[in-house]
């Protein structure tokens, strides 16, 4: 009888219980929301932003609270953010059971209301909501979402009507402007900002920072210093690419779920949040000028105003400059065979002068030859192709050949070194170098030189009348010419014939005796010889022989001066 009694009543309070029980039951496409979020009043915090996933913050307002603001501060991208008041119609059921526990904000939006939205925005500047609280609300919901990438914003609620105090104030004008442009410089100016502007000279909690870089402009500290780590860690990884083998992906997803559930306060080191800044210009002052730039560089120019007390700052609108190109000197072009005779004007320690070349034919071969008509001054040869240096010479007395090949234009760099010790070149010559380009369709290298540069006389073949000079030749078929000149009872004139820059050119027609072509192939055998007539008895006179190439400046012999005898 006992036990039919106990079975009795176990029936009748199932029957009982169940009604109530199913009905506190969740339905089976319930999804149970993520644990609230309140936005604190007052403090500055730091919400992580997973790429599409939208993050809600929650807050209310004391009774008596006249207005509000709320500012969000994006990071590096553009985000959505959005600001609604939430009102319900009646108060949610306390006693209402619920299958797995929520929070009171989930309660709420359970509960019957109406939605207003407040205010919307869309972008990547620091945007600040301003309005009077609305009585009937029961909760403030704000919305922020980041559908390029993960992403973080900085969010700061007021309560009241005045300004909000944690971020710097910008001027009405907040554009940077530029007031000079140079090669590696640039000066710009802006505005000053009342945070600054107020304060007593021994505060110190304001100051600007101005950042420069050739890639980008940054709207915001924190995409500054983002931009920063990236570079740092791009570094890292390439460093470590090569022996770094661990689980990255875990360990990359746990890091993201850290992230996303949790939010973080404004950091309370002021070292930690600005150190890795590379001011250009860090101070008080509102003009700066940013050195040190590459020349022909565009760069962009912001300007941020810090507050290190709590660890803020605003941007103003930034510019952007193309310093100025890098001093170009004048080139000249040679022409094809075209002798030249370069002077430096300038008389200082150091002077140079640029030629371009652009040899003929398809094997794009050319020969250069120089010679340095001053005895004291020191003259450097570079000839580059495509900004590379090919070949690099000093210009002395004696000619000096360059072979040029396989590049369809040159660039001849000439430079003197040193200031000159006389006041004049000899032989009334207003030249330092004598220079000469010609292209050359078939020849392989450099023409061969006499083995010595000087004339030999025979006293006994010398006459009355006549004498007879000798010279070495090349294996080379060449032109010689051979110029005179009687000396009088000055030896003023003996200087000018023997400066070495002096080519046939500058003799008159009736000076050339003869000219003669020679070739040996034998280059020990080369010496060649000729007689010259038509001399007075007892004079003196000065022989040059020059040797006439195709290619390349004349060579000059050593001046030989030869008498002839008064009697025979």
């Amino acid at each position: 009888m006992a036990l039919t009694s106990l079975s009795w009543c176990l029936g009748a309070a199932l029957v009982l219980l169940w009604p109530q029980t199913h009905s506190a039951l969740a339905p089976e496409n319930e999804v149970p929301l993520r644990p609230t979020t309140w936005l604190p009043e007052g403090k500055i915090t730091v919400i992580t932003l997973p790429k599409g996933r939208t993050r809600r913050l929650y807050f209310t307002l004391k009774k008596k609270a006249p207005g509000m603001s709320v500012t969000v501060s994006p990071c590096d991208l553009p985000i959505e953010w959005s600001l609604a008041a939430r009102t319900l119609k009646d108060k949610p059921l306390k006693s209402l059971q619920w299958s797995t526990k929520k929070s009171v904000p989930e309660v709420w939006w359970r509960g019957p209301g109406t939605e207003e939205k407040i205010h919307s925005y869309t972008g990547n500047a620091v945007d600040t909501y301003k309005g009077s609280s609305y009585p009937q609300t029961s909760v403030y919901i704000l919305r922020l979402c980041s559908k390029q990438k993960n992403s973080r914003a900085t969010v700061f609620l007021h309560e009241g009507l005045g300004p909000p105090g944690a971020f710097p104030l910008l001027p009405a004008d907040p554009r940077v402007h530029t007031l000079g442009v140079g090669m590696t410089s640039v000066t710009l100016s802006w505005a000053s900002s009342a945070s600054i502007t107020s304060l007593p000279p021994t505060q110190k909690s304001y100051e600007y920072c101005v950042l420069a870089n050739s890639q980008q402009s940054y709207p915001s500290v924190c995409a500054a210093r983002q931009s920063v780590r990236k570079e740092k860690d791009d570094k890292e990884e390439k460093k470590e690419r090569r022996r770094r083998v661990t689980a990255w992906p875990i360990l990359k997803e746990w890091w993201w779920q850290q992230w996303d559930s949790e939010t973080q306060s404004a950091p309370s080191s002021l070292v930690d949040e600005f150190a890795d800044l590379q001011c250009s210009c860090q101070g008080t002052e509102s003009v700066c000028t940013v050195s040190d730039l590459l020349p022909e560089t565009q760069y962009y120019f912001d300007v941020f105003v810090i507050d290190r007390l709590n660890g803020t700052s605003s941007a103003y609108k930034g510019t952007y400059a193309r310093t100025h190109e890098e001093a170009r000197p004048a080139i000249t072009t040679l022409r094809d065979g075209e002798l030249r005779w370069v002077t430096f004007q300038d008389r200082g320690f150091r002077s140079e002068q640029f030629f371009s070349f652009r040899p003929r034919g398809l094997q794009q071969s050319g020969l250069l030859t120089l010679q340095s008509c001053g005895k004291g001054e020191k003259v450097k040869v570079t000839v580059s192709s495509k900004g590379q240096v090919l070949t690099t010479k000093a210009v002395v007395g004696d000619l000096e050949h360059i072979w040029l090949q396989g590049s369809p234009s040159y660039l001849i760099h000439l430079e003197r070194e040193g200031t000159t010790t006389e006041p004049a070149l000899p032989g009334g010559l207003t030249a330092s170098v004598k220079l000469q380009t010609s292209s050359a369709y078939h020849r392989r290298g450099v023409p061969s030189l006499p083995s010595t540069l000087q004339i030999k006389s025979f006293n006994q073949l010398r006459g009355c009348n006549s004498v007879t000079l000798a010279w070495m030749g090349t294996e080379e078929r060449s032109l010689y010419c051979v110029y005179r000149r009687k000396l009088g009872s000055s030896d003023a004139e003996t200087g000018a014939l023997t400066a070495p820059c002096l080519g046939p050119e500058s003799r008159s027609d009736t000076e050339r005796v003869l000219c003669k072509y020679f070739q040996e192939l034998n280059p020990r055998r080369a010496v060649t010889t000729a007689v010259i007539g038509g001399l007075e008895p007892g004079m003196a006179y000065v022989f040059d022989v020059y040797l006439m190439r195709r290619w390349g400046i004349p060579i000059k012999y050593a001046s030989k001066m030869v008498k002839t005898r008064k009697e025979c």
